[in-house]
């Protein structure tokens, strides 16, 4: 079987080499999770096959695939002249037979998506030119969804995400533990009937989405970008869509992170710029376009940069009041939505509590102690810091 899958994709990527004698698309598979995996590679002209280059991952929607997606949401003109890669997978079963990706179910359960991106990631890196400091996500629909999946879930590979059409359901939100800054862009039409501009849904048996506003407030917040937005009003240069475009930046985030959302009036579940008319589709931006441009800013290595280094956490950690007389409040941005342990020892080194956080945020009651110097040893998934406080 295995061999069959191998010859099926050295046929199809001989077809398209048939197809074009400057731009090569290969099609090829490998065992994940006891399942034959497939995808799509796009690999422009201009790739020389030395120079490192970034790498697009393009996410299909719920019920289509990975040629659709490819076609749907295209981004190959633009490679072929910013010269990177573009992967375009194909999710399995998840939803009453429709392929997909498994972003709606209980973490753990059913197919693992995550699995299977991180060593699709690592298959495509050995075997072409890969910058692993951009390599970036995004999708339609349900792909969309898979996006927020790999910003929360595999940040250590992934630089940023885009959304078209996407969500997080509630659950996946609150469990969300990206480590590093993670630049965010949205692009959402206030008439989608399938994920809801305010997190309603069609399918009965999946959560309830997040509200699009509460998604960008959780992104903003986690990036510590400017709670202010700076608003364009996309010119209406085809006025025979049934729909406008607002457009609004986050900016000022850690390590220059920001979050963006094209909000789509009128505007239908949907890929703005797209040739393919699958609804009221926005004209007056191409989403392919602004998705590059806003990927393009940003690397994985000035995002996490210093993420790990002891200092860097130091800065980034507020513990206050101190000296303090009751309570002492403990609080890690970094850590959000990930386990943080803070043991309390005297200075001999003795323990005397030891607290656990599974957001980052601990407040801890004196209890008594008596007056005087004691020690905090906080850990996180990024390192390990000691630090002295007073008690008065």
């Amino acid at each position: 079987m295995k061999k069959l899958y191998q010859l099926l994709g050295i046929l199809l990527a001989s077809f398209s080499f048939l197809g074009s004698s400057a731009q090569t698309t290969i099609i090829d598979s490998f065992l994940n999770g006891g399942i034959y995996r497939s995808y799509r590679i796009y690999i422009p002209a201009i790739n020389d096959g030395v120079q490192k280059v970034p790498l697009v991952f393009n996410l299909h929607g719920l019920g289509s695939n990975a040629f659709e997606q490819e076609n749907y949401g295209d981004f190959r003109p633009i490679a072929d002249t910013a010269n990177f890669i573009i992967v375009s997978p194909n999710g399995t079963n998840v939803v009453f037979a429709f392929k997909g990706w498994n972003t709606f179910n209980t973490i753990g359960m059913g197919v693992n998506d995550l699995d299977f991106i991180n060593q699709l990631l690592d298959t495509v890196a050995k075997k072409y030119p890969i910058n692993k400091d951009k390599v970036y996500a995004t999708g339609m629909s349900n792909g969309g969804f898979m996006s927020y999946e790999l910003a929360c879930f595999m940040s250590s590979k992934i630089a940023a995400i885009a959304s078209v059409t996407g969500s997080m359901t509630e659950e996946r939100r609150t469990a969300c533990a990206a480590r590093h800054a993670t630049p965010i862009m949205q692009i959402h039409g206030t008439a989608d009937k399938t994920v809801g501009y305010d997190g309603t849904n069609y399918l009965s048996s999946i959560p309830a989405f997040t509200h699009i506003d509460s998604l960008m407030k959780y992104w903003i917040k986690y990036n510590n970008c400017s709670t202010t937005a700076v608003k364009t009003i996309i010119p209406n240069s085809s006025t025979s869509d049934g729909c406008t475009a607002e457009h609004y930046v986050w900016p000022g985030g850690k390590k220059g992170s920001s979050v963006e959302l094209y909000k789509i009036i009128d505007g239908a579940h949907t890929w703005p710029g797209s040739s393919i008319s699958t609804g009221v589709t926005n004209q007056d931006f191409n989403a392919c376009k602004e998705i590059w441009r806003f990927f393009s800013q940003y690397s994985l290595d000035q995002l996490s940069l210093g993420i790990t280094d002891k200092n860097f956490i130091k800065n980034e950690l507020s513990i206050y009041p101190n000296p303090a007389k009751e309570f002492i409040n403990i609080k890690m941005p970094y850590a959000a939505n990930a386990k943080m342990s803070v043991k309390l020892n005297d200075l001999l080194g003795k323990n005397l509590y030891h607290f656990e956080s599974s957001n980052g945020e601990i407040q801890i009651s004196r209890n008594n102690l008596p007056a005087g110097i004691y020690l905090l040893n906080i850990s996180t998934q990024f390192a390990t810091t000691t630090h002295k406080i007073i008690l008065e």
